[in-house]
């Protein structure tokens, strides 16, 4: 049984850096961090980013593998730590506050590498091409993300996630 065990965690850790290598050669073929760098005209802290993404990738893992010590608001709401009367009005308005900016940060982060890695492989240019498509291409891909928000918000007002349908 303990041998069993042992097997099973080291497979489990073996799987689980192959899948964050794909993650991080995916992200350097793409180049989507330097690209960052490079808008935000703070190239000589392409590193700094790139530790970044990284600890990022760490922490929600250890966050998902070991979620118990992820229930921040569990332990603020037990300890009172805005007050006897206040912790559980204020915890919720910062808590949701917190998910706000990071579903905001985390949707940027998707739709970058999205668009990166569609530009690397060059198919929108080369759709717009084939199809005829000269002016308005803004516009098209705004119409794409725009769609793309409110099947988002769809999904996640209707609960699509509990139950699978609409």
């Amino acid at each position: 049984m303990f041998l069993r065990q042992i097997f099973l965690g080291i497979v489990g850790m073996s799987f689980g850096v192959f899948a964050a290598g794909g993650v991080f050669t995916v992200l350097i073929s793409v180049g989507l961090i330097p690209r960052f760098a490079g808008k935000m005209h703070v190239s000589r802290k392409v590193f700094l980013f790139e530790e970044a993404v990284v600890c990022g990738t760490l922490f929600g893992d250890f966050f998902s593998v070991f979620d118990k010590y992820g229930h921040i608001g569990d332990w603020i709401i037990e300890n009172s730590v805005f007050g006897s009367g206040n912790t559980e009005a204020v915890w919720r308005i910062l808590g949701s506050a917190v998910l706000i900016v990071f579903g905001l940060f985390a949707g940027i982060f998707v739709g970058c590498l999205a668009l990166a890695i569609a530009e690397m492989l060059d198919t929108i240019p080369i759709f717009s091409r084939r199809i005829g498509f000269r002016h308005g291409l803004g516009i098209a891909v705004l119409a794409m993300a725009l769609g793309k928000a409110a099947g988002s918000l769809l999904y996640f007002a209707k609960a699509v996630y509990l139950h699978g349908g609409v």
